[in-house]
């Protein structure tokens, strides 16, 4: 039980959509602060992309000071160069969140499905109504991207301090020594 503010960024990392949701939780309770998506179709170069997502990322960081960031881990595609893109977006959001010190929570597409629906294989309008339902949102957005980002945050509340949501990172550190594979 949380007795304490906390405040949960979530993201769902993209580079033509970055999805987020921002949530408060006291009392147990969640309370919506923002439902959202970075537009990034637009811009031709990559590396411009990655750089948006690094801003908006630290901007959404200093707005509303989360205290924990979820992100979505990327699936395995059989489109090796998207699989590239959708990693880089993916770090350059966790850079982000570390660069302000934040602890790093990534949940599969499944965990976070079944966190919010009790279906692993349930589809992004399914997990967008159930959150409609849960925050009272009038209407849905057009792209569910943002409601993909909200529903890591809500996936990360529903999960903290369980076993299962043991990849956090705190620091660079913390990650190399949870992740020693990535270093060559």
């Amino acid at each position: 039980m949380i007795n304490e503010e906390l405040i949960i960024l979530g993201i769902d990392p993209g580079t033509t959509i970055m999805g987020f949701g921002v949530i408060k939780v006291f009392d147990n309770k969640m309370h919506l602060l923002e439902l959202n998506e970075l537009q990034l179709k637009k811009e031709k170069d990559h590396y411009t992309k990655l750089k948006l997502i690094f801003e908006r990322t630290l901007n959404l960081i200093d707005n509303y000071h989360p205290d924990e960031l979820a992100i979505e881990a990327p699936f395995f595609g059989k489109n090796v160069q998207s699989m590239l893109k959708l990693g880089r977006a993916q770090g350059v959001a966790i850079s982000a969140g570390l660069s302000r010190e934040l602890v790093i929570a990534e949940y599969s597409p499944k965990k976070i499905k079944m966190s919010i629906t009790g279906n692993g294989n349930a589809s992004k309008e399914q997990v967008a109504k159930m959150l409609q339902n849960i925050f009272k949102i009038k209407s849905l957005p057009k792209n569910l991207d943002s409601t993909d980002g909200l529903a890591a945050a809500v996936c990360h509340f529903y999960n903290r301090g369980s076993i299962d949501a043991k990849k956090k990172y705190s620091s660079w550190s913390s990650f190399i020594s949870q992740n020693p594979s990535k270093i060559k």
